[in-house]
């Protein structure tokens, strides 16, 4: 165990979260490297009276891997790694990043749906469900979890599993840090890769309406083993963007396909029909693909979601008249396609609402500074307005602040919602663990 407190040399860099907008000072953060670690820092939090905030990869865009004058548990020297290729199996650590995810199983040629951005931490995004780009194949990193390990508040150490306390293993699929301090995480795996075929596309933003209705129709046809996602963005001055396109607007689209290269070329060439000005999809090493959009340190982030059974060509119009008013130069506004394993059988094993959605739209409000982020934060919440009249009230978690309780009502259901409460009443009754998208422990019987 660390404890590092304020004038700590590694004080400052310890307590940053990577959403700048969120600068807190908790009172005291307890570096972790073990369950027995866990259970301490929760006791000195108990007999101190400091709130509790969980920590693994930091990535929580509503700043929830912290907080101001209490204890954060950080997890992040939690970093074991151990695949099972025959098993198909990884048992790791909580604190391990995607990035460290992916390149220990693809050396056994083995994945399964982890994170978009490698900095993202396996832990909180497996607990709130887990969208990534393999999904369409193998559902949401929930789906492929075979047990979980934590310390409850109290500071008694539990396993869960479908063998094991099922009720809690139901709850973590999706209901986030509610339960407890998640210590190790045991996942399946799926042959897949080292290569695939994967990439990015691109075309000036002139296009937008025309490649959005293409990217729409090809998407909807294509089968469950193409992955990705269209992506408004500004042009970044890179050595592959035509000089006429940077700083402009300009429509990306991420392409993987689950399976293999060859018949993953042949997948490709109906969005290479749109006739894309950058074509950099081609067979690639899976992991460094997991790094291609990992985003830029130091910005000041705004995110939010919405779901939607279809996209017609109305909806196309308010994203695309969004993305004409893309805050510059970091903002991006994305179209996500669902579908495939996300609404398959391990649907109804999750308290996740509405995964039969096909589409999420998640405008990524990104900024520089405090008054861009301002203006980006304006420029999310106009595009949610607008949206409002497509979208089916469903909502991803993992990909907005702190919206109230009515959307975290709304990612779950109430018939969902209420059982996860039972469930934290028995987990968590005092809500220790309320530095979340927040389940209210049920009311005792």
């Amino acid at each position: 165990m660390k404890w590092v407190r304020p004038g700590h040399p590694e004080y400052d860099e310890t307590r940053k979260v990577f959403n700048t907008m969120i600068d807190r000072h908790p009172a005291v953060i307890a570096r972790c490297a073990g369950p027995a670690d866990v259970a301490e820092a929760l006791a000195y939090a108990r007999s101190h009276g400091l709130d509790v905030a969980v920590r693994a990869g930091g990535h929580s865009v509503a700043g929830m891997s912290t907080n101001e004058g209490g204890l954060v548990v950080d997890v992040r020297p939690m970093k074991s790694i151990t695949v099972d290729p025959d098993g198909q199996t990884a048992t790791v650590g909580a604190g391990v990043t995607w990035g460290e995810f992916d390149r220990a199983t693809q050396e056994h040629g083995l994945a399964t749906t982890g994170g978009r951005a490698s900095t993202t931490g396996v832990a909180g995004f497996t607990l709130g469900g887990g969208s990534g780009w393999l999904e369409r194949s193998y559902g949401f990193a929930c789906d492929n979890l075979v047990s979980v390990n934590l310390v409850t508040a109290d500071g008694e150490r539990v396993t869960a599993s479908a063998a094991e306390n099922p009720e809690l293993f139901w709850a973590l699929h999706g209901g986030g840090g509610n339960f407890g301090v998640a210590t190790e995480f045991t996942f399946k795996l799926h042959r897949l890769g080292p290569q695939v075929m994967a990439g990015l596309m691109l075309w000036p933003g002139a296009a937008a309406a025309e490649i959005s209705r293409g990217y729409r129709d090809i998407a909807l046809a294509a089968p469950d083993a193409v992955g990705g996602a269209l992506v408004y963005l500004t042009a970044p001055p890179e050595p592959f963007v035509p000089d006429d396109m940077v700083g402009n607007l300009a429509v990306g689209m991420a392409f993987l396909y689950a399976g293999d290269p060859a018949e993953g070329a042949e997948h490709a060439e109906a969005f290479r029909a749109l006739g894309p000005a950058v074509d950099l999809v081609d067979e690639m090493n899976y992991a460094d693909f997991q790094c291609m959009i990992d985003d830029p340190p130091n910005l000041y982030h705004y995110w939010s979601a919405d779901y939607h059974d279809e996209l017609p060509d109305a909806a196309l119009d308010v994203t695309v008249d969004a993305a004409r008013h893309l805050p510059e130069p970091y903002s991006q506004q994305l179209i996500v396609r669902w579908g495939g394993a996300v609404a398959g059988p391990a649907a109804a094993g999750t308290p996740l609402q509405n995964r039969a959605a096909q589409w999420v739209t998640h405008p990524y409000g990104m900024e520089a500074t405090p008054a861009a982020a301002q203006d980006a934060k304006a420029w999310v919440k106009k595009f949610r307005a607008d949206i409002a009249p497509y979208a089916n009230g469903g909502v991803w978690l993992n990909f907005v602040g702190d919206e109230g309780q009515d959307r975290v009502r709304a990612a779950f259901g109430e018939e969902n919602y209420a059982r996860l409460a039972r469930v934290k009443r028995e987990f968590d009754p005092g809500n220790v663990f309320h530095g979340n998208q927040n389940i209210r422990p049920a009311a005792a019987v």
